[in-house]
């Protein structure tokens, strides 16, 4: 299950880099490590506009995380975008990570079934999901819609040319299924229940920021783009 945890993730590589980018002297070096070590401010300098900079502009020589990657690109465009709560953030960074892994494209099953590729096989499973499923398939679901209609809006609209979901549709089945997660025992138990009101409330944004990301600074080659309904 995704997880809010980008932050909670990041390596010392990370770390090393973000003191490289942004130290201009030895005496900045040891200011940024000691900012670093505190989790009150590191949020703040992982903010920096520099490091996305540095991202873009180095991303065949990386030396840092995926965690990290997905979290600066994330945070960059939902601020961008108005949405600045930093564990929405988080969430987001996290589906982005885990959902550039094609295989996570398949949703939650049992020992005895087949993957659920498409969105049509994990409704219909619904109706015959336990609870605890019906959260893990609502929460892919959720997650696969922002995914497609966020990363992947450009090839979805042509898709929906010749008779498949539109963007709407991807929109209106991810608001509802966060907005049912919301109020699940799970979510709160999980502390996501927060998480899931908010891309409720707010899924166009974060839709939208997603959109600026696949278009001027997420690069995905054709091969591993899932595929659609």
């Amino acid at each position: 299950m995704i997880q809010a945890n980008c932050r909670a993730r990041f390596t010392a590589a990370d770390f090393d880099f973000v003191v490289r980018i942004l130290a201009r002297s030895q005496s900045e070096s040891i200011s940024l490590v000691d900012l670093l070590s505190d989790s009150e401010t590191r949020d703040s300098v992982i903010d920096s506009p520099r490091l996305v900079e540095a991202i873009l502009c180095n991303d065949s020589q990386l030396r840092i995380s995926s965690q990290f990657y997905f979290y600066v690109l994330a945070r960059y465009v939902l601020r961008d975008a108005g949405v600045r709560d930093r564990k929405l953030c988080d969430y987001v960074g996290s589906l982005l990570e885990n959902f550039s892994r094609a295989r996570v494209l398949q949703g939650p099953q049992a020992d005895n079934e087949s993957p659920r590729q498409y969105l049509s096989d994990m409704l219909i499973a619904l109706s015959r999901a336990t609870q605890d499923e019906a959260f893990l398939l609502r929460a892919h679901v959720g997650n696969y819609s922002l995914f497609i209609s966020g990363i992947f809006h450009e090839n979805t609209q042509r898709r929906s040319l010749r008779g498949a979901p539109d963007i709407g549709f991807y929109e209106n089945l991810g608001r509802r299924n966060y907005h049912l997660l919301s109020s699940h025992a799970t979510a709160r138990r999980c502390e996501l229940d927060d998480v899931y009101a908010e891309l409720a409330d707010r899924f166009r944004d974060v839709r939208l920021a997603l959109n600026q990301l696949a278009d001027r600074l997420l690069n995905l080659d054709e091969g591993d783009r899932p595929t659609l309904l």
